[in-house]
């Protein structure tokens, strides 16, 4: 990995390859990081995020799944075809509106 900082007055990207971290504003040397740049003392590095960061499931996902009663008592948004489906699947009737 390269840094990608632009020195402007050399026209050309820095390219060094030593202690090159990511960054948002994309890979960067220790002398071109964020803060080097505005002149503040680096953020000493931590534990980081834990290692099952990325695969536990999130509780925003299991609030995407239908319940039927939710839907057939109208209290969630559905399409008409999934309220009457929902709804007989509650009231155990062959499809048609109670």
């Amino acid at each position: 990995m390269r840094c990608r900082h632009w020195i402007g007055a050399e026209h050309r990207h820095c390219g060094a390859t030593r202690d090159v971290r990511p960054y948002l504003t994309g890979p960067c040397c220790p002398a071109h990081t964020p803060n080097a740049l505005r002149g503040l003392p680096e953020v000493p590095s931590g534990p980081g995020m834990p290692a099952g960061a990325w695969t536990t499931p999130s509780p925003l996902s299991d609030s995407r799944v239908f319940d039927d009663r939710a839907v057939a008592s109208g209290k969630r948004r559905s399409s008409p075809t999934t309220y009457r489906a929902a709804h007989a699947a509650v009231h155990h009737t062959n499809g048609t509106s109670a």
